[in-house]
């Protein structure tokens, strides 16, 4: 019985979410002239949109710790990956931004389709060198638009209480442009977990760490300091989300 009224309000959410979708995919294409910060600003309101049907249909909300690290200028976000939220919710949260990612999903009809118009950075991961160096020109690239660049490190999504190994990429892009790294914790996947079609309501938290100057540091260093961060963010997310349920008296910093 406890699985009924999520369920229902996840069936909502999809319905309106293959509606919306097609015609929105219009106003996308109709901003391929834009200049792609401009592209970025239209294509966006998709994210916003959806993150708006999942507070009010399935009844899930966010709140950020730490919205005073975020930088002024254009810089590299290294974040754990548990659902397909944060793919949303990082639009709402942070500056514009592309992201590091599979050319898979450019691919996927619709949802890759408006990712290609927001300039990626889409590598073969099976290419090796030939991947890092793409990601370092692109990314010189995309920082001097004025985007910010977010790369899961993990590469997948990963179940809540699991850790994935953490790859170089985003560390090594981050030491060959000198762009502030920002290290992000979240814990997504305990409400929409990876491939899951129920939605449970609930307070998600996003925890920004204090940004790291990569200048003169080595990948591997850099890599080890973020995932030492993040996976230790993990613990303490858990924890006070703990001290939320007990006491009732944390007010969220931001809710999508």
């Amino acid at each position: 019985m406890n699985m009924i009224l999520p369920m229902l309000r996840s069936m909502l959410y999809s319905l309106l979410q293959i509606v919306i979708t097609p015609f929105y995919f219009l106003i996308v294409f109709a901003a391929f002239p834009l200049s792609p910060i401009s592209r970025y600003r239209i294509t966006s309101g998709w994210a916003h949109l959806m993150l708006f049907l999942l507070r009010i249909v399935c009844g899930i909300r966010y709140r950020v710790i730490g919205a005073e690290h975020i930088p002024q200028t254009p810089s590299i976000i290294l974040s754990k990956h548990q659902s397909a939220w944060e793919t949303l919710a990082f639009q709402q949260i942070f500056p514009p931004q592309v992201w590091v990612l599979k050319k898979e999903l450019l691919r996927v009809p619709f949802f890759g389709w408006g990712l290609a118009m927001n300039s990626p950075i889409a590598i073969d991961r099976s290419s090796g060198k030939a991947a890092l160096k793409q990601i370092v020109e692109q990314g010189k690239d995309r920082l001097k638009q004025g985007f910010w660049i977010v790369v899961f490190p993990e590469g997948t999504r990963i179940a809540p209480g699991k850790k994935g190994k953490y790859h170089i990429g985003g560390a090594w892009l981050a030491t060959h442009t000198s762009a502030p790294v920002v290290p992000v914790a979240h814990n997504a996947g305990e409400f929409w977990g990876r491939n899951a079609f129920i939605k449970h309501p609930g307070m998600i938290t996003v925890s920004i760490g204090v940004p790291i100057d990569p200048t003169g540091m080595e990948p591997g260093d850099l890599n080890a300091i973020v995932e030492t961060w993040i996976e230790a963010e993990m613990i303490h997310i858990g924890d006070r989300n703990q001290e939320v349920y007990d006491e009732s008296k944390v007010i969220p910093v931001s809710e999508g």
